[in-house]
């Protein structure tokens, strides 16, 4: 599965995804600039993203856990999701996702 990840100045990179890694393990490795501090516990929203239009739809919806961090994120909007808690799956292939600001 392919993940499109812009990051905070535009650029976009295409990452190939790995079944039942999070995106936030692919955007890491990928060597974006992302923090992800607690590692993917859910404990901290440093690996906020914004999902494209169209996607964030066919996202499952976010847990409590996730949705309280993000009350704590900064610039968070209506697509705003934690890229730990998305999990990769041939029905993410070609999700787009943009680093939020830090």
């Amino acid at each position: 599965m392919k993940i499109f990840a812009k990051d905070r100045e535009g650029k976009e990179t295409v990452i190939e995804g790995r079944d039942g890694w999070t995106v936030m393990e692919m955007l890491r490795d990928a060597g974006l600039p992302i923090t992800a501090e607690c590692g993917g516990a859910c404990a901290c929203a440093t690996c906020h993203v914004y999902i494209d239009a169209g996607w964030y739809e066919k996202l499952p919806p976010p847990k409590d856990g996730e949705t309280d961090m993000l009350d704590m994120a900064l610039a968070v909007q209506p697509n705003s999701r934690l890229s730990c808690q998305l999990t990769c799956c041939e029905a993410l292939d070609g999700i787009k996702v943009t680093l939020a600001p830090e």
